[in-house]
């Protein structure tokens, strides 16, 4: 597997040579038996960005590989995304039901179908409606996405000027109340989100604290949503940037995908006996 700087000398990151030392440690620490846990998160990781959300169907052989996974038994996985919960089931298409924290972890569907549902204080709740309706009239141009814990613009797709025009514009609407108790701005690649709630580090660490006989533990995302669960993750399991190109980052390793996603979800198969 090519592995790369998974952060900027003087960042506090490592070099090439000791992200595959750590790599090759992490799946030697499989041989003690203990139940691994792997959590993913989904867009621009399992899956390539489109435009149209509801397209984001797995890159080639992911889906073959996380069934793989499944079906030896030894693995706990979840997935961890922004998205409402709901939505990963039909896009994945896996053949067994999967655990999925929804809404950056404000949301937890569990894989026999329970769902628990992060409190949202009242005035927060009223506020978000107000916002929902006052972009559904107005959205400048972008897409605007209903969370019950967000609202969410995104402009993806949108030519350079759109693109900063529709920023521009849902920055002015945002920041405001992003200083107000309980809510704050969440940056991803095109697009921004008001909020209310904790994020992906409260599902890790839930989930962490949770683990069968203390197995070793990776979280695999892409985004700067991501950044929290891998500080979450520091020196207590292995975290991985996954996209085209690097970018600075907490994580330890960096894998292009589709092909570096597939060695890594074919080392853990092999680390688990398969």
């Amino acid at each position: 597997m090519k592995l790369e700087t998974a952060m900027e000398p003087g960042a506090g990151g490592v070099s090439a040579s000791e992200a595959a030392g750590r790599l090759e440690q992490f799946f030697r620490d499989f041989e003690s038996g203990r139940t691994p846990l792997l959590l993913l998160d989904y867009d621009g990781t399992l899956a390539p960005f489109q435009v149209d959300r509801f397209k984001a169907r797995p890159w080639p052989g992911v889906r073959q590989r996380l069934n793989s996974i499944q079906e030896q038994e030894k693995t706990r996985m979840a997935v961890v995304t922004g998205r409402p919960a709901a939505e990963i089931a039909p896009l994945l298409g896996l053949e067994q039901a999967v655990e999925v924290w929804g809404l950056h972890g404000a949301e937890r569907l569990h894989a026999d179908g329970r769902c628990e549902l992060e409190w949202i204080p009242e005035d927060a709740e009223q506020q978000l409606e107000e916002l929902h309706r006052q972009l559904r009239r107005d959205s400048f141009g972008g897409v605007l996405e209903y969370k019950p814990n967000a609202a969410v613009m995104h402009w993806r797709g949108a030519s350079p000027e759109v693109a900063r025009a529709i920023e521009e514009q849902t920055r002015a609407l945002f920041e405001p109340l992003a200083r107000e108790r309980g809510f704050r701005l969440l940056e991803f690649e095109g697009g921004l989100e008001l909020r209310v709630g904790g994020d992906k580090s409260r599902a890790v660490e839930v989930l962490f604290n949770e683990r069968r006989e203390a197995g070793p533990v990776a979280f695999l995302g892409d985004d700067i949503t991501d950044e929290e669960a891998f500080c979450a993750l520091r020196s207590r399991g292995l975290t991985v940037l996954v996209r085209p190109e690097w970018r600075a980052t907490a994580a330890e390793v960096w894998l292009r995908p589709p092909e570096e996603l597939h060695d890594f979800l074919d080392r853990w198969i092999a680390a688990c006996g398969g």
